[in-house]
């Protein structure tokens, strides 16, 4: 006898109200079931077709709200043993989408091997899951021999199939094949211009991607919010502000009437504000009807690049006050801020905040900022212990910050202990040779200066003309 244990359900409210009762999926699966329904509010899965039994489950899977539940509902349709009398792979399809919405890609695989190795073919909407997936494992073999599946099974030209192919050779840098996918359709569709529009502007070619929206315009297509966001991203990264004019008035376009698309809107704050016009981005966000985590953080994230500490501070109370709850990206901006100024303490105390307000575990950039913040104000002890405390390794940006405070501060020992970790993890890498040695200068240490320009030769490293780890952000 197999059940389902705790699978309870409740439609969404706006459909029709002969579906708005609670179904409770608590009954056995087999048809020797004696335990009658208690209510007609009740429904055994028995009872249902396949049809009606997967879109059930995929409804559960879809309104899940936590990793947990998914497996769970995934544990329990292994144990019912559905799936193998099930030759078809929506209801899979389903379980992946919801694995990969949880930030799971990995479980997301494995169900898509389990498939395969059941002999049920992936369709046409399997594969831009199982890409995506690859993407964020950052495997580009695997996402090759999905790519492979794809031509093999003739859904290569689906406008799905499609932009994830061009978006995996994007983030992986294989900028060549993806262009070489984008060309092989002359029949592309809109996904695809917006595939490689964002992939151009997520590796730093901006001007390439607005060479690419002009061209998409000119082939007749119209824009959507998902290309605005990307283009006007990419306008930020140029800083062209006459070509920040021509994109607002598309982005309105792009708008339907009487309808205001935060996302395209948050785009604009961003724009603005990499362009280093936050009087525009302020008219902007005042301008909005309703705001949303993304409008605030642009805003906080803008006035902290500009090194407006008190603007950004400001906007981060006013936004804890219209109620929004900041995320991971906000307290970056907030800490970046209080960087620019040079608040320790409120750095400090907004570092805490994250976890014991908000209940967010910082990150690397996170601690990157405080370990700055310490550094920048001479506090190298307690940097250090911020570094060793920190629950994940810390990058090169990070002991960088920490290097450019024993050159502020003159502190030997420091910079030594600092400089052999960091050539650890970029021995090829001349900036830690050059701090160290202006380090061992301040001091009037020269016999020390000489034995690291003597390194840098033997290793020969050549130093790069302006550049040093005390002037790299993170």
């Amino acid at each position: 006898m197999v059940f389902f244990s705790s699978l309870v359900c409740r439609l969404n409210a706006t459909t029709t109200k002969s579906t708005t009762h609670y179904i409770t999926v608590l009954h056995r699966w087999n048809h020797h079931s004696t335990t009658p329904a208690k209510d007609e509010s009740s429904v055994s899965i028995s009872t249902l077709s396949p049809q009606d039994r997967n879109k059930l489950l995929a409804k559960l899977l879809s309104n899940s709200n936590s990793l947990a539940r998914v497996r769970r509902i995934h544990g329990d349709i292994f144990r019912s043993r559905i799936l193998d009398q099930d030759p078809i792979p929506f209801l899979r399809n389903n379980i992946m989408r919801a694995y990969l919405r949880h930030d799971s890609p990995l479980d997301a695989i494995q169900v898509y091997l389990a498939m395969v190795r059941s002999d049920v073919l992936p369709d046409r909407y399997t594969l831009p899951i199982v890409t995506k997936s690859a993407v964020q494992i950052h495997d580009l073999p695997l996402g090759k021999q999905f790519h492979s599946v794809a031509v093999k099974l003739g859904f290569v030209r689906d406008q799905f199939c499609e932009s994830g192919f061009i978006t995996l050779y994007c983030k992986a840098g294989k900028f060549r094949d993806a262009r070489k996918v984008f060309d092989e359709n002359p029949e592309r569709k809109l996904g695809s211009w917006n595939a490689i529009i964002a992939g151009l502007n997520q590796v730093a070619r901006a001007k390439e991607a607005v060479e690419m929206f002009v061209e998409m315009k000119r082939s007749g297509f119209e824009p959507d919010d998902f290309t605005m966001v990307s283009v006007t991203s990419a306008c930020g990264g140029l800083g062209d502000l006459g070509l920040a004019f021509q994109l607002h008035r598309c982005v309105l376009e792009a708008i339907p009437e009487e309808k205001s698309d935060i996302m395209m809107m948050n785009s604009l704050i961003d724009m603005y504000g990499k362009c280093g016009r936050m009087d525009l981005a302020s008219q902007v966000f005042d301008e909005m009807p309703v705001r949303n985590v993304v409008s605030w953080t642009s805003m906080i994230m803008s006035y902290a690049a500009h090194g407006r500490t008190l603007e950004a501070l400001e906007a981060f109370r006013r936004m804890r006050e219209a109620g929004v709850r900041p995320n991971n990206v906000t307290f970056v901006g907030v800490l970046g801020a209080c960087v620019h100024g040079g608040l320790v303490e409120e750095g400090k105390g907004y570092f805490e905040m994250m976890k014991s307000e908000f209940g967010l575990e910082p990150g690397l950039s996170h601690y990157g900022c405080v370990v700055d913040l310490l550094s920048r104000d001479g506090r190298l002890e307690e940097a250090k212990m911020m570094v060793e405390g920190m629950p994940m390794k810390p990058s090169v940006a990070v002991w960088g910050s920490l290097m450019g405070g024993c050159e502020k501060f003159g502190d030997v020992e420091m910079a030594e202990w600092v400089a052999k970790h960091m050539v650890e993890l970029e021995p090829w890498n001349d900036g830690v040779y050059v701090v160290l040695a202006n380090v061992y200068a301040s001091r009037e240490m020269w016999k020390d200066v000489e034995r690291v320009r003597k390194l840098m030769k033997e290793n020969k490293l050549v130093k790069v003309p302006g550049y040093s780890y005390s002037t790299t952000g993170l």
